[in-house]
């Protein structure tokens, strides 16, 4: 692996110690070149309650850019309050909180899920 991504991973894996320690679903990101995807998990992390990408049919997102995240975002906080989930803790996955990382919080704020 890239210098780059074992970096990410080490910062992923410092978060998560503290997310754990919160007892809360939490919503993971995770980003490729082509696709975006969004995961709720419940508090262990071991099964997945909501999900969501870039490749699903039904969105009809054909691209990975600002627009097409904040779609997911909106569409991944519908899922979750179906589902009944209100609160959450984002995992960002190591990634920096600016750009498509940013969009897609905003956006799952505004469809109604807390932080």
């Amino acid at each position: 692996m890239s210098t780059k991504n074992l970096s990410r991973l080490r910062r992923a894996k410092k978060s998560r110690f503290n997310i754990r320690n919160q007892e809360s679903p939490r919503l993971t990101v995770y980003r490729s070149s082509q696709h975006f995807y969004a995961q709720i998990f419940d508090s262990l992390g071991s099964k997945v309650i909501v999900s969501a990408s870039t490749t699903e049919k039904d969105l009809k997102i054909n691209s990975n850019n600002i627009e097409a995240v904040v779609k997911l975002g909106q569409k991944v906080a519908e899922r979750a309050l179906e589902s009944g989930i209100k609160k959450v803790v984002f995992d960002r996955s190591g990634y920096k909180y600016h750009g498509r990382i940013k969009a897609l919080a905003d956006s799952a704020r505004e469809a109604g899920l807390e932080f």
